[in-house]
This record gives C-alpha cells, sequence and structure tokens, in this order.
C-alpha cells in the first residue's frame, strides 16, 4: 500500500492493537487528526481538557490493562504539556508511546511558530525518544517505540514526527507487532545462592513492589508467600499483588507504613524484594534499614541492585518467569514463632481514625464494603493518596493507580477517565484531595463528553492537607500558604462541566451518596468535607529509620 505518514501512524496504531488514543489537535498534528477521522470506528479518539489529562489518562489505561497507552499532541506547548504525565510514567515505569508533531523539517531548529525540542526536553524521562524526519522509516519507528515501551522495565517512549513527514509517502507494509523482550543476566549460582538464604532463614519477610505488578506476577507472588511462610508488606505501588485480607499481609511499608510492616522488616533476618526499587520514602534511613537482615533483591532492571541499598544476593530478570523457578526449587518451609509474632504486632498496632467526625478512612472503608473491593481506585497525591492505601483492601492487581515515584497532583482525574476506557466493567473511583483536585479538574468536561461514568470523590479539608501535616510537625505550625479557605463550591463547579454533584458534610451521608452516585450512569463528585487538621498516621519522620514510626498514641 501507498499511504502518507499520517495513514502509516493510524495504520501502526491499528497493528499494536490500539483501540483508543487520548489527545488533543494542533496546527502540526493536523495530518493524524484527520487519519484519525477516517478511522474513528476503528481507534477510538478522547479528546480530553489539556494535554496534560491526555497523558494521565494513557498512564491510567496502561496501569488498568497492562497494555501501552497512546498520548498524541501537537508540537510547541501541546507536546510540553505531556511532560509531567511523561515523567510521572517514568517514574512509575508505565509502558506508555507519546506521539507529537512538530514542524516541518525545514522550520527545525529555526525558532518556528510553535517550535520546541521535544525530544530533547523529555530525553531525561523517557526510555527512548525519536525525532522522525523520513517517511521511510516512521513505520519501523513506531514499532521499535512500542517495543522498547513495553520490554524488560516498562516505561514511556517519544516519536516525534515533524508535519511533512505526515503528509509525504510511501510504500507500507503491516506487520505483526514486535515481541516484548524480557532480560534475564543471572547465573544458576547466584540462583543457589538465593534458595541457600531462603533455606536458612528463621524470619523471613517479603516486600513486594511495582514491578510484581508489571510482570503479572501475583499468583506467583501468593504461591512464593505460602511457600517460604512469611509475611508480606507492599510499596504503594504494589497495591492488590497480594490479597489484602490474607492473613500473612501486614499492610504497607514506609514513612506512612503500619508498624507491622516496619517493626517486622526492622527485625527480620532475611529480608526479600521482589521488583522494589528501594525508594526514600520505603527504606527511610538507608544505613539502618533492614539492618538484622540478609537482602535479597529480584529485579528486571540491573541498575537498580546495589542502586540504593546494599544486597546479599540478587538475580537481574522477569518476575514471574524467576519466581516460576524459586518455587518449582522450593521445599515448603515453616515459620510458624515468626509468623505469629507479626500476627501478634497487627493485633496490636491496627490502623486507627477518628471515629466521631466524617473522615476519609471512613469513606474508604465504606466504599470496600459498598464494592466489595472491586474497584479500580486512582488517586492525586496527599494524605488522601495514603489513606486510600491504608484502609482500602485491595485483592487484585492493577487495583489501585497512583502517582508513587513523582508524585504528581492533578494526575487521578485523568487516570481515572483512562482506566474507565480501559476497563469499562469495572468501577472506577478518583480520591483527590480538594488542592490536587483543583489542578486538573477541567477533565470533568472530558467525562461527561463522553459519558464517562466515574465517580471523582474530593475530600476537602480546605488545606494542602499533607504539606500542612509537615507544617504542624517539623516548621512550628506555620501554615505558610497552605490553607485553601475561599469561595470555591466545587458542586457548583462540577454541575457546571456537565457532572452531577453530591456534597456529604457527615458520616451518615456516605454511604446514600456513593450508592446513588453508582445508580447514575455518568460522571459524579461527590464532595466530602472533613476537618482541616486530620493526620495520616503512622508516620516516619524524614531521613529516620522505618523503626521509628510513630502513630498519634505516640
Amino acid at each position: 500500500m501507498y499511504l502518507t505518514g499520517a495513514e502509516i501512524v493510524v495504520e501502526c496504531l491499528k497493528e499494536q492493537g490500539v483501540d483508543t488514543v487520548f489527545g488533543y489537535p494542533g496546527g502540526a498534528a493536523l495530518n493524524i487528526y484527520d487519519a484519525l477521522y477516517k478511522h474513528q470506528h476503528e481507534i477510538r479518539h478522547i479528546l480530553t481538557s489539556h494535554e496534560q489529562g491526555a497523558a494521565h489518562a494513557a498512564d491510567g489505561y496502561a496501569r488498568a490493562t497492562g497494555r501501552v497507552g497512546v498520548c498524541l499532541a501537537t508540537s510547541g506547548p501541546g507536546a510540553t504539556n505531556l511532560v509531567t504525565g511523561i515523567a510521572t510514567a517514568y517514574m512509575d515505569s508505565i509502558p506508555m508511546v507519546a506521539i507529537t508533531a512538530n514542524v516541518t523539517l525545514p522550520l527545525l531548529g529555526k525558532d518556528s511558530f510553535q517550535e520546541v525540542d521535544i525530544a530533547g526536553v523529555t530525553m531525561p524521562i523517557t526510555k527512548h525518544g525519536y525525532i522522525v524526519k523520513d517517511v521511510t522509516i516512521l513505520a519501523k519507528t513506531l514499532r521499535k517505540a512500542f517495543a522498547i515501551a513495553k520490554s524488560g522495565r516498562p516505561g514511556p517512549v517519544l516519536v516525534d514526527i515533524t508535519k511533512d513527514v505526515t503528509a509525504a509517502s510511501c510504500e507500507y507494509t503491516c506487520s505483526e507487532p514486535l515481541p516484548a523482550e524480557k532480560t534475564g543476566q543471572y547465573t544458576q549460582e547466584e540462583l543457589e545462592a538465593v534458595l541457600e538464604l531462603i533455606r536458612a532463614s528463621r524470619k523471613p519477610f517479603l516486600c513486594l513492589g511495582g514491578g510484581a505488578v508489571s510482570s503479572d506476577a501475583s499468583a506467583e507472588v501468593r504461591e512464593f508467600a505460602d511457600k517460604i511462610h512469611a509475611p508480606v508488606c507492599d510499596t504503594l505501588m504494589a497495591k492488590g499483588v497480594f490479597d489484602g485480607y490474607h492473613e500473612l499481609y501486614t499492610g504497607m511499608i514506609g514513612m506512612h507504613g503500619t508498624k507491622a510492616s516496619n517493626l517486622g522488616v526492622s527485625q527480620c533476618d532475611l529480608l526479600i524484594a521482589l521488583g522494589a526499587r528501594f525508594s526514600d520514602r520505603v527504606v527511610g534511613n538507608a544505613a539502618s534499614f533492614a539492618s538484622h537482615a540478609k537482602i535479597i533483591h529480584i529485579d528486571i532492571d540491573a541498575a537498580e541492585i546495589n542502586k540504593n541499598i546494599r544486597t546479599d544476593a540478587s538475580l537481574v530478570g522477569d518476575l514471574k518467569e524467576i519466581l516460576t523457578k524459586l518455587n518449582h526449587r522450593l521445599e515448603q518451609q515453616e515459620h510458624g514463632e515468626w509468623v505469629e509474632y507479626i500476627k501478634s504486632m497487627k493485633l496490636r498496632f491496627p490502623l486507627k481514625y477518628d471515629t466521631s467526625v466524617l473522615s476519609c478512612p471512613y469513606i474508604m472503608e465504606e466504599i470496600d464494603r459498598i464494592t466489595g473491593g472491586e474497584a479500580i481506585i486512582t488517586t492525586d497525591v496527599g494524605q488522601h493518596q495514603m489513606w486510600a492505601a491504608q484502609f482500602y483492601h485491595y485483592t487484585m492487581p492493577r487495583s489501585f493507580l497512583t502517582s508513587g515515584g513523582l508524585g504528581t497532583m492533578g494526575y487521578g482525574l485523568g487516570a481515572c477517565i483512562g482506566a474507565k476506557v480501559g476497563c469499562p466493567d469495572r468501577i472506577c473511583i478518583n480520591i483527590g484531595g480538594d488542592g490536587c483536585f483543583r489542578m486538573n479538574m477541567n477533565e470533568l468536561a472530558t467525562a461527561s463528553r463522553y459519558h464517562i461514568p466515574i465517580i471523582q470523590i474530593v475530600i476537602n479539608n480546605n488545606v494542602l492537607g499533607m504539606v500542612r501535616q509537615w507544617q504542624t510537625f517539623y516548621y512550628g505550625k506555620r501554615y505558610s500558604h497552605t490553607v485553601l479557605k475561599d469561595q470555591v463550591d466545587f458542586c457548583k463547579v462540577a454541575e457546571g462541566l456537565g457532572c452531577t454533584a453530591i456534597r456529604v458534610t457527615s458520616r451518615e451521608e456516605v454511604a446514600p451518596a456513593i450508592e446513588k452516585a453508582l445508580q447514575i450512569n455518568g460522571p459524579v463528585v461527590l464532595d466530602c468535607v472533613i476537618p482541616e487538621d486530620d493526620k495520616v498516621f503512622p508516620m516516619v519522620s524524614p531521613g529516620a529509620p522505618i523503626s521509628e514510626v510513630f502513630d498519634a498514641d505516640d
């Protein structure tokens, strides 16, 4: 077939099984949009309110489905508006292809109208970036972009295409997608060393990271935990990999992790990290982290081994494949005394909150009860994010979508739209603070335009809650620019953007509001007004050992 570059873009998307593109048109991208118009019955395009919303929607789509998310923007400001969303996906290893258009080849490098070197801008926050200046290599480049995005440690790839390439024509031949490559660099000796450490352990502990989601290794993780008979904690990125109701599960680890997880890891004699990267919010003081333990690290990215925490043994490769081998080789382990000790800590240090007032923990528990724990929960970043991680029991992977590494305020609404588009049969609920909601609440117009039935819950305490919490503990209660009390009415805003709005001010109103929202076939906003001084507990002070975790009782 003899096709234009714009038609080749669409044909390559069809090759890759892409059914949805999130984007925003502009002059340099007009040829691509014209081609999409002609193929609108094969590829759905979701017009977001802002390009950042498109990037977050593609990210949420990818996290919820496990497929590569795709976003599209024009040159200059359109492309730069994708940057925060690309960086969010990069920090959390999310497979995404961002396609941008640029000015024509003769105008490159001349400060032309709406010209930006977007490949240069995004170089530090992508797995790879391409500038396509020749239509004959366009198809090959797009195919490589998708392969790179989903191979090894996933991540975003940028493909920038000059406008004249989208107009030029060449011969195009359909091709099967390139396979996703899985790296494996460990030796038999390294595998034996890991088995030996596991067999010698008397107090093992498992720590799960986002890599367990990426590798679809939930079943293997659960078998492994039962096989070695060890308590299990998770990072923010691994929610749902291990059943939140399982007796071996101890909750999240780190700055706002449970006491059972933080104290257990501090006392164990073997810590096995599966697809985790030992971020600062997890380890606290690195010098004292798991100081009594041998450490095994299994990850697909060799660069993560010994980067933040020194290990005693490591395996570099696909987690699902490695755990399959370990489960086959390992005999059943028994650590009854250790497991019972950790269980006693769970009973001694349960998660608690003030039950006399409306609070986010109570709202999360009601959502959990009403949805049977089967909803996809997206969040923004802050106190509500931690409460959503703590008080909802995630039983399946790809059910908790949040910005872990970059901590992007305004992420959740776009991600929730993307998740619902990718998983139309799942209930999708975004939990956002009032500060975060202000940043990208324009995406409510996207949800109402396409009649996407999501639920946006605004945890409205009239302050930037997490920053205020730090100001309370570490800055003498000097609340510099963290008070949001003003004349904004979120219900009126929501209604103005085409959504149903419900205000919730008491505990008694929570369940009826959620149930009503679930019955409405369209986007709904619940404005939940909570006290301004609610705190997230437990907590570890920045830079302190996680063993120094404290809560309200302390």
